[in-house]
């Protein structure tokens, strides 16, 4: 082997190695995080498993994590549990993109021209504080009790988390920043697309966080309040014949996919706000 060839192999080895050992700290990083996230809820629930057997809680009112279990396998191998579930999220999505995208749209809108905030922000402020169980009601008896009612519910809720960030992002903007843009001749277009959009993207992904959440909540009155098929009618009909392991099946299932949804945008944060230079904890 050359001189050259030797020079390559003992320069490429310390660097893979070095490569090597970082993914595998980014590995142990990431399963710390894992361990630590999971521990209170494996706690939580070896705890109400105990207290359970030994009689100290009411299986009526708290089954026990094995009964919920059981509940949920015998609703999933019978189909029951997922054809309510897709419903579900079919309704969740359709909500949640009509209402968030105005929500954007809006904020975008208010952010942008004093005028536009005066005429429309009172309004929507008032409107915002109307609560979901005041209007759902009103939803069912304008719209009946099909999907129209309850997706328009849903999009209620995620409107205004999303309008309200957005608006708050752009106006959080360096007023500096619009100066250089001046000078340097941005047309209104690119000056929304490059400046005011990526400046305000923290605010924005922290509404789209807060809408979905949000249009969970709406989902469930939706559902409780009038339906024939989705997991909140399903929790509903159990509550009736106090089939109370159904319902904490419907509450887990709430809880995992708005653990999920909320991890994805998180996931989107980290990829897109990798220019930040912002505190990550100690």
């Amino acid at each position: 082997m050359s001189q050259q060839g030797e020079l390559i192999v003992s320069v490429a080895e310390p660097v893979n190695g070095s490569v090597l050992k970082e993914r595998s700290q980014k590995w142990r990083q990431k399963l710390k995080i894992g361990f630590l996230g999971a521990l209170i809820p494996v706690l939580l629930l070896a705890v109400w498993q105990i207290f359970g057997d030994l009689g100290y809680i009411s299986q009526l009112l708290f089954p026990t994590p094995i009964k919920i279990a059981n509940a949920f396998v015998k609703m999933a191998s019978s189909g029951e549990l997922w054809n309510n579930l897709k419903i579900s999220l079919l309704r969740a999505a359709g909500g949640f993109l009509l209402g968030g995208s105005l929500g954007l749209a809006f904020g975008v809108l208010v952010g942008l021209f004093r005028k536009t905030e005066k005429l429309l922000d009172p309004t929507v402020q008032m409107i915002r504080m109307v609560p979901h169980l005041a209007v759902a009601p009103l939803f069912i008896l304008w719209f009946g009790i099909g999907e129209t009612s309850k997706v328009l519910l849903i999009a209620k809720g995620a409107f205004f988390p999303l309008y309200i960030n957005t608006f708050l992002g752009i106006r959080n903007v360096d007023n500096k920043l619009f100066d250089v843009t001046r000078v340097l001749g941005f047309s209104k277009m690119k000056l929304i697309i490059q400046l005011i959009l990526p400046a305000a993207l923290p605010n924005i992904l922290l509404g789209v966080r807060i809408s979905l959440g949000v249009s969970w909540l709406g989902l469930v009155v939706a559902e409780i309040m009038g339906s024939t098929s989705g997991i909140g009618y399903l929790m509903s009909d159990a509550r009736q014949f106090s089939q109370t392991p159904i319902v904490f099946v419907g509450i887990m299932i709430f809880a995992l996919f708005g653990k999920l949804t909320d991890s994805f945008v998180r996931f989107l944060e980290r990829r897109w706000l990798q220019w930040r230079d912002s505190f990550q904890g100690k």
